[in-house]
């Protein structure tokens, strides 16, 4: 499969996506699980537990932010803190769902031949569950995770790897994602041709230095853009 880009046709032979807020509507499911636990504890809002997953201290996902959260509000008890992990585990992966059209995109994707792969900085188990609950597992080759790879984006290990475990070059391949920094950054350090995700971008106070070859404003047009 042919795409333009800025020198000309390139051969593409594979796509690969970053996952959360790319194919999936990651953070209004994280929204929803820290409502549900602002509402066990009785303390604090919504956006006030939200605000600790964000900080940067911990992992966007590490529990400790609830931990942090409870503790500052005067409320932790180890089996309320367990049970708050339980419920915000339990209703983000209830509430994950994929972009209008994500599943239609890859399974057009596929037909054409194209080989697939997702890379994320989640944790291969969260990952593997969240493609799993929203159907799209099976529509993937390689699902690499940053725990897989041992550095997180935006170094490029990861990618990497799943170029590999595709059995492609860098410049066979396309890297679709949300994030300027983390996914394009590091998509643009192997040569892979990038498509910026606008729809999903989340990341209000990322530095937007690096562009992209293209953009998206719908995933569906990522078949267009492919020829």
């Amino acid at each position: 499969m042919q795409m333009v880009d800025g020198g000309g046709d390139r051969a593409v032979k594979a796509v690969i996506f970053d996952m959360d807020n790319t194919l999936l509507e990651f953070v209004e499911a994280q929204i929803e699980a820290c409502r549900c636990v602002a509402k066990h504890l009785g303390s604090g809002s919504t956006m006030g537990l939200l605000d600790y997953f964000l900080r940067g201290i911990h992992g966007v996902e590490d529990h400790e932010n609830i931990a942090d959260y409870m503790k500052d509000r005067g409320v932790y008890d180890e089996g309320k803190f367990r049970e708050c992990c339980r419920i915000y585990d339990e209703v983000k992966l209830r509430s994950i769902e994929p972009y209008p059209g994500v599943r239609e995109t890859l399974e057009e994707l596929r037909g054409r031949g194209l080989k697939l792969a997702v890379v994320t900085d989640a944790h291969n188990g969260n990952a593997t569950a969240r493609l799993r609950k929203t159907g799209l597992l099976h529509l993937l080759d390689v699902v690499v995770s940053a725990d897989m790879a041992g550095r997180k984006k935006p170094e490029p290990d990861s990618i990497r790897l799943a170029l590999q475990k595709l059995g492609v070059k860098a410049e066979e391949a396309v890297l679709v994602g949300d994030s300027l920094r983390r996914d394009i950054a590091a998509g643009k350090r192997l040569g892979m041709l990038t498509v910026y995700a606008a729809y999903g971008d989340k990341n209000f106070y990322e530095k937007r230095e690096t562009k992209a070859d293209h953009t998206l404003s719908n995933i569906k047009d990522l078949t267009k853009l492919l020829g």
